[in-house]
């Protein structure tokens, strides 16, 4: 008998094999659902004391957030109809009480599946199919609820079924992107070496315990009769700003994981690393580019340091704004505000509206517009001088940022109120004069500006002066963890004596952000250097160090930080293995191919080196640092020929590259060719006048040519 069920076994397995079916039933729906464990009983017990607030949030996009598969829960038409987007064809059918999607890729490649989850509700609802090691990918193709029309949410590319960006791979895995932030109580389960989930939670949707933590010892005082605790004592209350921004931020930020599993009631600082204002995911201003979940630009804004908060404007529970219009705005602000004088506009028209003018948006997944909280004053000068984004032109769109900076001169004269915008600008420039690194300085050290632009404004910056290392210094005691976090993250090139006396300033702070990145700067150096720190504080930041490297192992550029990890720990073999899995889950994570030869050469692999970097080379053939390497690769492999072609034309596609510079000049003054050796040397100088081992080449050259002075003079100049 059990021949014959292992042959029947087989047959299924074989048959969807043979057809390219990916088709896991739903059995595994409820498998995931862990209800009553860790104190989460599910919202139906809220409902019988909390009738208002449970009503508000049925319906609600919280509510919605993810349901199975159904006909109840699909707005999809699954009614037999075929479409053709971007080279893809998509066969949307039903099979009894199956939702099926049938496939044929760029590559001719035919698959069959079948929908098991929804997600979201509007204004696009996505679909969600199992895949083999407990993974859940989001089909690329979507369904757009106002215009009732499936389409692709970023139009035009046409993706191979073996690109990351493929809704089968890392990108649009559920798991890894989505699923924390759409269910209750969930816990990811990531196997690091096996590459798999086992992922679980207490709710599918985004329920009450979600933001009011685990309600079990609350039913249970509610049940009981001796009412010796406050009704309140075992539920987060969310009358605070503070406590607001720790439940909703940990969904609405751009950030990255520092612990296995969120946890209600702990500070978001301890659970994660808000992602600062980098020009690559904002503007160079701090306005949204990206899709950036709105804490990071809330946290910019005057609302927030006046201590407004989300239930402000919106609803908690049906998540609605509280008001339309500007009556939402004039609860606070006074009525002139709502007049032409202000804002110049005829009144009940779209440019008499506040947000049209201090809360501009972008559309994101190809039909879901979102506004920028960072509630800011349209500034149409600076776009003149940085091609930022401004409210005025968004709407006179065939007008130039000149004309509407003349405008807003007409209204409101010629000062413009003093904005964090203007420092943070002048930092992201590729260089500053010693005026502009003076205002920054300022700017990092003034606690009047908020914290997250100060912290990106050190991110921005190359330390090259004695005053800005000593503003680094001074911000390690910055009230703000975002800024201590960015500025030991300053330090990580720093001499190793340097990083441990920084680390040791932060390695016990109060933030687990912080500890982290104490724990980075100390990572690799040697453990006789590391005798003087307090033993435990070291140990516990370094565990905590470890635990976000494998939380994030599950991404491509968590692969990558996990290689650099053991890089630094001088375990060459296991960082290559973690650089191969990166490249396996994107093989267009470009850093990895410098990172992975980086350590093929430290194991004197020269030959793969040498083959990872041509890799690199022809996937990005204008980078100057994948020649620079190669030119390295190039010494070592004895070909100094090709390396200093390479070198000459690192420098050609970056005229700033000093790294390359320094080498071919070292190059000709081993090989006593003392003149091409100054030539070389001196146009690095010229870029970086303040860099010791320059001049220290310099001073040899000229001592090796009979300029004795010239030598002498620099070297006493180095001492």
């Amino acid at each position: 008998m059990h021949k014959i069920i292992l042959f029947l076994l087989l047959l299924v397995i074989l048959a969807c094999k043979n057809d390219k079916t990916v088709d896991i039933p739903n059995q595994n729906k409820t498998a995931t659902n862990l209800m009553a464990t860790n104190g989460y009983i599910g919202d139906k017990q809220c409902a019988a004391c909390h009738s208002k607030a449970y009503d508000d949030w049925k319906g609600s996009h919280h509510d919605l957030a993810m349901q199975v598969a159904n006909d109840s829960t699909v707005l999809g038409d699954f009614n037999n109809i075929e479409i053709t987007l971007d080279a893809v064809t998509y066969y949307f059918t039903q099979k009894g009480d199956d939702y099926v999607v049938k496939t044929k890729e760029i590559n001719g490649d035919e698959n069959t599946y079948i929908i098991g989850y929804t997600f979201g509700v509007e204004p696009l609802q996505q679909y969600l199919v199992d895949f083999e090691d407990g993974k859940k990918q989001v089909l690329r193709v979507s369904w757009d609820t106002n215009k009732k029309r499936w389409y692709h949410q970023y139009p035009g590319d046409t993706i191979s079924p073996h690109d990351w960006l493929h809704w089968t791979g890392v990108s649009q895995n559920w798991n890894t992107m989505c699923a924390e932030c759409h269910s209750t109580n969930l816990e990811k389960n990531y196997n690091v070496e096996g590459d798999s989930y086992n992922t679980t939670y207490s709710s599918i949707n985004v329920s009450c315990e979600s933001c009011h933590g685990p309600a079990q010892k609350h039913v249970n005082w509610a049940k009981s009769a001796n009412g010796n605790a406050s009704k309140d004592t075992y539920l987060i209350s969310l009358d605070t700003q503070l406590n607001q921004m720790n439940s909703c931020a940990p969904c609405h930020a751009r950030r990255t994981k520092l612990t296995e599993t969120l946890e209600p009631n702990i500070s978001f600082e301890n659970q994660y690393i808000l992602q600062n204002l980098s020009t690559d995911f904002y503007h160079g201003d701090g306005q949204i580019m990206e899709e950036d979940y709105v804490f990071g630009s809330f946290l910019q804004s005057e609302m927030y340091h006046q201590d407004v908060t989300c239930t402000d404007c919106h609803n908690a529970h049906t998540l609605e704004i509280k008001m339309k219009g500007n009556n939402l705005c004039l609860q606070c602000h006074e009525p002139k505000y709502n007049t032409p004088s202000h804002h110049f506009h005829e009144s009940d028209t779209e440019g008499s509206q506040c947000i049209n003018c201090h809360m501009t948006g972008k559309t994101y997944m190809g039909n879901d517009f979102r506004r920028d909280h960072s509630f800011r004053v349209p500034r149409p000068d600076q776009s003149i001088m940085f091609n930022t984004p401004n409210a005025c032109n968004n709407c006179h769109s065939d007008k130039s940022p000149a004309w509407a900076s003349q405008k807003i001169k007409s209204w409101y004269g010629n000062e413009r109120a003093d904005h964090f915008s203007k420092y943070l600008l002048v930092s992201s420039k590729a260089s500053l004069s010693s005026e502009e690194i003076s205002q920054v300085n300022a700017f990092i050290n003034n606690l009047d500006y908020p914290a997250i632009a100060r912290a990106t404004a050190i991110d921005n910056l190359d330390i090259v002066t004695e005053d800005q290392y000593q503003t680094l210094l001074s911000r390690l005691e910055d009230p703000s963890s975002l800024v201590r976090f960015n500025t030991l993250q300053k330090f990580d090139v720093a001499p190793p004596e340097l990083r441990v006396e920084v680390a040791s300033k932060r390695l016990s702070d109060t933030t687990k952000m912080v500890r982290v990145a104490a724990a980075q700067l100390l990572t690799g150096l040697d453990l006789n250097m590391l005798t003087t720190l307090n033993q435990s504080d070291l140990t516990k930041a370094q565990g905590e160090l470890e635990t976000m490297l494998r939380v994030n192992a599950d991404f491509s550029t968590g692969r990558l930080q996990l290689g650099d990890y053991y890089n630094k720990k001088k375990q060459y073999n296991e960082a290559i293995y973690h650089y191969q899995i990166a490249l396996k889950k994107d093989s267009l994570l470009i850093p990895v191919y410098s990172n992975l030869a980086t350590t093929y050469s430290q194991i004197g692999n020269s030959q793969k080196a040498l083959e990872t970097l041509n890799l690199l080379i022809d996937k990005v053939p204008e980078m100057s640092r994948a020649y620079y390497l190669r030119g390295l690769i190039y010494f070592e492999l004895n070909k100094p020929d090709n390396a200093i072609a390479d070198l000459q034309y690192a420098v050609e596609l970056n005229p700033d590259d000093t790294r390359s510079l320094y080498n071919i000049s070292t190059y000709y003054y081993q090989n006593k060719n003392y003149k091409l050796a100054e030539q070389f040397i001196k146009k690095a100088i010229a870029i970086q006048p303040g860099n010791g081992d320059y001049q220290y080449l310099l001073a040899l050259v000229y001592k090796e040519q009979g300029k004795t002075d010239l030598s002498n003079q620099i070297l006493q100049g180095l001492q």
